[in-house]
């Protein structure tokens, strides 16, 4: 019955005002799965279909100057997107039902304000972050029960609300938050190893990377070590008896019988979370080889499958293809810093998005904001100017065509326009980070 509650695609717990976040989760699923079985479009006209040619000017080491708008000028932007965002979906929906998700709902607007707060020292932001996470609070608990992870569940809103609480001195509401998260770390310990899946949108990583982000904030022992070994287990030795007939790689996973590679679904993300605890040797050589076992066996372009067995090298957005696991790599160049392979493959996976990576779309999870934080990436791993002018010509690009593009139909802004992954509101985190690019961080995935 629990293995039901967790897998299935409805659940009659879920009601009322958050008809709209499970309304997202079906369509999410059902989106995966179309776009990953849908065979009869030919990869060339999908690609081209997918990005724009891009045409903006590389580096040129022998004149280095650039001309895109200011870190002032993107400022600027970002703090206008924000209260745009603010005000369509939190200040003219008071009251009504929405998506209480980070990934789509209004989660991700308090965490948009977050960022704010962070990128400019405006406490009114950070209130209106509280604010949000208090008044969603209730509903969150109680109609989010089935569903556990930072960007899809009621870690989001916990994890947030302790961390946001920390910054505005209230101590009592920290507490009460950090409570209800480690009574999910109790409730998640207790499944087991098979009743529950292992992904980040939906699945133990994605609890896992609440419990890491809330430790970022508050403390390393916040949530303890110790607490969180278990559930750290049960997706090794899930990911062990998922690669039993993968010889050549120790860890594989499933989300509805694919065995996806990306950041959202799959390897990339899994391995992600992983690498930020403290590991056995053994742990340690299993995500490494399994990220060998990624590099090896990607694309000839240098993008990766968006999981096992599919051919089509199409994808090039942060849940599925080179950008999510760029990302990865970056964070296996830190942990394994004596395997150059990993920095190497990263750089490698750049350049495949430099190229293909200036998509039809402007968010974060399958757009132009999402492609640009990997250049951000790269540039905090190897401090080459390339990467930063790279991520500084995406963000150029969205500032000056984003607007009428989308107005002339040529781009498209989402399914869920206001939102954190799919519309406008990790376009403007990503105009809050390009100004401080050492500080920057893709939003709900690097720490």
């Amino acid at each position: 019955m629990m293995r039901a509650c967790w897998l299935s695609s409805s659940s009659s717990v879920v009601s009322g005002s958050a008809r709209n976040s499970c309304t997202h989760f079906r369509r999410h699923r059902r989106h995966c799965r179309v776009q990953l079985n849908a065979r009869c479009v030919r990869a060339s006209n999908a690609m081209s279909d997918r990005f724009f040619k891009n045409d903006l000017p590389d580096y040129d080491v022998s004149n280095p100057v650039d001309r895109f708008p200011s870190s002032q000028d993107f400022s600027v932007a970002a703090i206008a997107k924000k209260d745009e965002i603010v005000e369509a979906t939190w200040s003219r929906q008071r009251g009504l039902s929405r998506d209480l998700t980070l990934y789509t709902g209004v989660v991700g607007t308090a965490f948009l304000c977050f960022k704010s707060f962070e990128r400019t020292g405006n406490k009114n932001d950070l209130l209106k972050c509280l604010e949000i996470l208090n008044s969603s609070n209730a509903d969150v608990t109680r109609h989010l029960k089935p569903y556990v992870t930072f960007l899809c569940g009621r870690a989001g809103n916990y994890a947030l609300g302790a961390i946001a609480s920390k910054y505005t001195g209230d101590t009592t509401n920290m507490l009460k938050y950090l409570e209800l998260l480690k009574q999910m770390v109790e409730e998640i310990s207790s499944i087991g190893n098979s009743g529950m899946p292992d992904e980040l949108l939906y699945g133990r990583t994605g609890f896992l990377w609440a419990c890491l982000f809330v430790n970022e904030h508050l403390g390393d022992e916040s949530i303890t070590w110790s607490s969180l070994r278990p559930i750290v287990n049960a997706v090794l030795t899930s990911g062990r008896a998922g690669a039993r007939h993968h010889a050549n790689c120790p860890l594989m996973y499933e989300w509805y019988n694919t065995k996806y590679w990306g950041a959202a679904h799959g390897l990339a993300g899994i391995m992600h979370v992983l690498m930020h605890f403290p590991l056995t040797k053994e742990d340690a050589n299993d995500v490494k080889g399994t990220l060998h076992y990624m590099i090896a066996n990607r694309f000839p372009s240098g993008n990766y499958p968006t999981a096992e067995g599919h051919e089509d090298d199409t994808l090039v957005h942060w849940c599925h293809g080179a950008p999510g696991i760029l990302l990865t790599l970056c964070k296996a160049a830190e942990v394994f810093s004596s395997d150059a392979i990993f920095k190497q493959a990263a750089i490698d996976a750049g350049e495949v998005i430099w190229k293909r990576g200036l998509l039809k779309r402007i968010g974060i999870c399958h757009g132009v904001s999402g492609n640009a934080y990997t250049f951000l990436a790269l540039y905090r791993l190897t401090h080459d100017p390339i990467h930063l002018h790279r991520a500084r010509a995406f963000s150029s690009f969205l500032y000056e065509n984003a607007r009428h593009l989308v107005a002339s139909g040529r781009m498209h802004s989402g399914d869920h326009p206001s939102s954190l992954f799919e519309g406008r509101g990790g376009l403007a985190c990503l105009w809050f980070d390009i100004g401080k690019p050492e500080d920057s961080r893709f939003p709900a995935y690097e720490l």
